[in-house]
């Protein structure tokens, strides 16, 4: 597949705000540990909730891998721990209407939680498993298939705008292929999900030049996906190694992908050494690669058309628009710098006094102050004032 040209989204607003801004909250910091409470946590991918009827009373999601899932208040305090269960992994979140809807990497599952909009007052309890028991994997035809893990990844909710139906992209782990599912209520109000469609993305490129490049993975490994939104009837998807890709959706299914830019590293020759069990150079970079995001490509979000996206490999994040720019999230306020972010949530909504209007939220991969020895992660609340203006 040729590589298109890069294509610029909807313009950031003219009077966004140049510096970097600061989180105004974090949460709790996880460790993932045995010993830790929860045990096993890292935080991972966080989705925003928006109260109906009172916004200062919404909820933030955030995976935390084998930890489960956590959810907290505007001021980011913990309401509750939902453990991953037996052989569970929680990779990411998204919300579509009152479901939370998680990918489980360690058993390659769709799980659904109902939010609860009482369940955001103290000591109420915000999140209820509601999976249909009987949900099939994603990918995996057996259960000794899903032990291979390459299972379900990067997971992206919303609702088709023309038909109202609830879908969810899923990305697979180690592979270049997407699945769109719709949800499905099943029977005692749980919630199940339908296959429509698959698409497998490009694991080589043509480069201008004429040679052909793919990038390079540990061997057995394709260039996955992960970092997912979805805007309308547009799924927006990043391949870590390769860059942005735009696919829009029909009822049926995906339409045809345009990769809109493309990682720094983009066709430069790499091999795997078998020595130190890691890429290295092989040959000259040629310039191929994009402008802005150094790999890997990470987590996505859309606010009014505008896409924000995480540069994971120099701990920055790109705002695309008429006039694309980075930024940082860097420390004050009480809190550290955001490093290594792997997802990010948007919520336009005025949120109250601390969020009037909107909130970003966004994982931190080097949260500190450390745990002693171990390293922290966490989520960081910025307000969506500080990184587009309104």
């Amino acid at each position: 597949m040729a590589v298109a040209a890069l294509c610029l989204l909807t313009a950031v607003p003219a009077s966004a705000v140049a510096r970097d801004p600061a989180p105004l909250l974090q949460t709790q910091a996880f460790v993932d540990d045995p010993g830790a409470v929860p045990a096993d946590a890292d935080a991972d991918d966080p989705a925003v909730w928006v109260h109906p009827r009172d916004p200062e009373r919404s909820v933030v999601l955030g995976t935390l891998k084998e930890g489960g899932l956590a959810a907290f208040d505007l001021g980011a305090r913990t309401l509750q721990l939902v453990p991953a269960g037996p052989g569970g992994r929680f990779n990411n979140v998204d919300v579509v209407g009152d479901l939370a809807v998680v990918s489980d990497r360690g058993r390659d599952r769709v799980r659904v939680y109902r939010i609860d909009p009482a369940g955001s007052a103290a000591g109420a309890r915000v999140l209820r498993d509601v999976t249909d028991p009987a949900a099939a994997p994603v990918f995996s035809a057996s259960e000794s298939e899903v032990d291979e893990q390459r299972t379900a990844y990067g997971l992206a909710a919303g609702r088709d705008p023309r038909t109202g139906v609830r879908w969810v992209a899923v990305t697979r782990r180690h592979e270049t292929r997407v699945a769109l599912l719709r949800l499905v209520d099943r029977p005692g109000g749980t919630v199940g999900t339908a296959p429509i469609s698959v698409i497998d993305l490009p694991s080589r490129f043509r480069l201008p030049g004429g040679a052909t490049w793919s990038p390079c993975e540990e061997p057995g490994e394709r260039p996955q996906l992960e970092g997912s939104v979805l805007d309308g009837r547009v799924l927006y998807t990043a391949q870590e190694d390769v860059g942005i890709w735009r696919i829009p959706l029909t009822a049926s299914g995906f339409g045809r992908p345009e990769l809109v830019d493309r990682v720094r590293s983009f066709g430069v020759p790499q091999r795997w050494d078998a020595g130190t069990e890691e890429c290295v150079p092989d040959g000259p970079d040629s310039g191929y690669g994009g402008r802005w995001l150094t790999a890997d490509a990470e987590g996505l979000a859309v606010a009014d058309g505008t896409l924000f996206a995480s540069s994971q490999g120099d701990s920055r994040f790109v705002v695309y628009g008429k006039h694309p720019r980075d930024l940082r999230i860097v420390a004050g306020r009480g809190t550290d710098s955001v490093e290594h972010s792997d997802g990010s949530a948007i919520t336009t909504a005025p949120l109250g006094r601390r969020f009037p209007h909107g909130l970003l939220v966004v994982h931190d991969g080097e949260r500190r102050p450390v745990a002693g020895p171990l390293p922290t992660t966490g989520f960081a609340f910025v307000r969506l004032e500080d990184v587009l203006s309104r």
